[in-house]
């Protein structure tokens, strides 16, 4: 009999990265915010981060996204402030994140917003063995430029 993910992927739905890790604040965030579509192949670390990436600037929350910086300082901050600015409004709505390279300590990840803006991110562990966002885009207009 075949299992639970793969009748799934029988039906024709998608999965998404939305999974219980055993805490309210990520199960209320969860629940808050459309799920997050995953193409590729991340590690625990990185979807949840990718997540948390996405659903800070969708609250209009640059602190909560500077606290995922893998380095902080004033340079996160900026970029977290640039970072709303920028993909607030899309943020809300559906998104798709694409995981490339090998995740077991940093990830590359592309994400697309719905009205076809787009924005690449690196996660990665950081020095306190967490994973974290690179968080280094000081110029706004640097921060919304789409990929290259």
């Amino acid at each position: 009999m075949p299992g639970p993910a793969l009748a799934l992927l029988g039906t024709g739905l998608s999965a998404t990265a939305c999974g219980a890790d055993g805490t309210d604040d990520y199960q209320g965030d969860c629940s808050r915010h459309k799920p997050l579509h995953v193409v590729g192949y991340p590690s625990l670390g990185s979807s949840e981060t990718v997540q948390r990436t996405v659903w800070r600037p969708a609250d209009r929350a640059p602190e909560g996204l500077a606290d995922l910086a893998v380095t902080g300082g004033t340079a996160a901050d900026t970029t977290a402030r640039n970072w709303v600015d920028a993909f607030g409004e899309a943020a809300g709505g559906e998104v798709t994140a694409g995981f490339y390279d090998e995740g077991s300590t940093r990830q590359v990840v592309a994400l697309y917003f719905s009205g076809g803006r787009k924005k690449e991110v690196e996660v990665r562990v950081g020095e306190d063995d967490t994973w974290g966002v690179t968080l280094d885009e000081t110029d706004p207009a640097e921060a919304a430029r789409a990929p290259g």
